[in-house]
């Protein structure tokens, strides 16, 4: 399988509810994500898809995090914005815009440097 990997940055601000129901100060990260898409066969341009077609795809999805308070959208309602979360609410915004033949294989996401989280199916 060819596999090709895109990367983008956001600027936003997390906040943890631990175990016994408190909550971690509120702080800032310069998250980075990056997306792996693959397949079996290279389309008629001899590539996987275009990267700028596949990074403006993750920068449109990214942008709605950017500058916000995670905890604060309604896609964390349920679940803590840890970058695990983050990792697996991106990899379900870009799952389906993907051209036929390409798989998403993973989102990585890194909170700060040696702090990474990746979601996969």
């Amino acid at each position: 399988m060819f596999t090709i990997s895109v990367e983008t940055h956001f600027r936003a601000s997390h906040q943890l509810t631990l175990p016994d129901g408190s909550k971690e100060p509120l702080h800032e990260h310069d998250w980075v994500v990056t997306a792996s898409v693959g397949s079996d066969k290279l389309d008629e341009m001899g590539v996987v898809m275009d990267f700028h077609v596949l990074k403006a795809k993750l920068m449109q999805i990214t942008a709605e995090l950017a500058g916000m308070v995670p905890g604060e959208l309604g896609c964390f309602d349920q679940n803590n914005p840890s970058a695990e979360n983050v990792a697996k609410h991106v990899y379900g915004q870009l799952r389906d815009q993907l051209p036929h033949g390409v798989v998403l294989r993973s989102i990585k996401v890194v909170e700060e440097p040696g702090c990474t989280a990746e979601f996969a199916e």
